[in-house]
């Protein structure tokens, strides 16, 4: 089975698109471009290139994620798994790329729904997404798990 799909980042959108809003009011209201206003801007616009959606795709045995337009990305052998599950992700990891100390890396671009990966070494990977469901079942049939190695599914 192959799989793939892209979740949008919409808080993300939204709040880059008022920054930016207010930035051209604050240009306009001023009357010229100052070199800080121009920084910001391209700190936003790159922000936004680079995490303004999640996608996720599982073929011949490998799933593969990437942010926005592919800059950051991450490659995954489905051998190397030996568990998933559907988890919740707490409020205060937020989105983006983030590590807990001791527990697990996580990919998150909007949301608390997330997928949990446990690797044969022990290390922990988690895959924010709309449809963990759907996610999960694309990696056991990518994987050909058994219902036994499936934890909280």
């Amino acid at each position: 089975m192959e799989y793939r799909h892209t979740q949008k980042g919409k808080v993300l959108g939204a709040a880059i698109g008022i920054a930016v809003v207010l930035l051209f009011i604050s240009i306009w209201l001023s009357g010229s471009l100052q070199s800080i206003q121009t920084i910001i801007l391209l700190i936003l616009l790159a922000g936004w290139g680079l995490f303004y959606s999640l996608t996720v795709e599982i073929k011949d045995g490998i799933l593969k994620c990437h942010f926005g337009m592919g800059v950051l990305q991450k490659q995954i052998h489905l051998s190397e798994v030996q568990e998933v599950r559907n988890v919740r992700n707490p409020w205060y990891m937020g989105w983006g790329i983030r590590w807990l100390p001791g527990r697990y890396w996580m990919w998150n671009v909007s949301g608390f729904q997330a997928v949990e990966l446990v690797f044969r070494s022990g290390r922990r990977f988690r895959i924010g997404t709309d449809e963990p469901s759907a996610l999960v079942q694309a990696i056991l049939e990518g994987k050909q798990l058994t219902p036994s190695s499936v934890m909280g599914h």
